[in-house]
């Protein structure tokens, strides 16, 4: 691994440092306006939630750390899909540490995991059509669209496009070999 990419890396999420690290980015506006929900969160209320998804075969979280630091938050959901389908989502939410380099590594990080580690078929996300970035990002990496549908969220009283895309193992594979950035480890 080259000394630049080792700035990156993953661990668990544990502890109520975490937890209450979770909650601030969670609750911040400039987070939650690209996601489906605007909670109010507590410490209390997140220790169950750490609780469960612990135990659940379902869903990996991990904490994103930069330089050591926390950053943010990916998860990958339906991991026991039996279609080979999965979900997955990720924010950062530390505004100093984003970058395209972390985002782009994240990405090709969580693709060669579950494609090469993990043997799944497909990686499926939606996006908020707003999340011009996002949906740039993912573009660029090989992700395709599979669906734009105008109102697919309502919060808050207003309604919100939603784009959903899609990354096979098979056009992975394909990009992959011209993608010459290093993927943060996922194991």
């Amino acid at each position: 691994m080259n000394e630049k990419m080792s700035k990156y890396a993953l661990r668990e999420i544990g502890g109520d440092e975490d937890l209450e690290l979770i909650c601030r980015w969670r609750m911040d506006p400039k987070i939650t306006r690209y996601m489906n929900t605007d909670p109010k969160l507590t410490l209390e209320g997140q220790r169950k939630w750490a609780a469960k998804i612990a135990s659940d075969p379902d869903v990996w979280y991990r904490m994103v750390l930069v330089d050591g630091a926390p950053a943010g938050v990916i998860n990958l959901t339906h991991l026991t899909d039996p279609e080979g389908r999965i979900g997955w989502a990720y924010y950062i939410g530390e505004d100093r540490l984003r970058s395209m380099e972390l985002a782009i590594s994240l990405e090709a990080g969580m693709y060669d995991h579950v494609f090469g580690t993990l043997g799944k078929k497909a990686v499926v996300s939606d996006v908020f059509s707003k999340n011009k970035g996002v949906i740039t990002l993912h573009k660029l990496l090989g992700c395709k669209i599979t669906a734009v549908v105008p109102d697919a969220v309502t919060k808050n009283g207003e309604s919100f496009e939603v784009t959903y895309m899609e990354m096979t193992a098979e056009r992975w594979a394909e990009q992959r070999k011209s993608l010459k950035v290093q993927g943060i480890p996922f194991s």
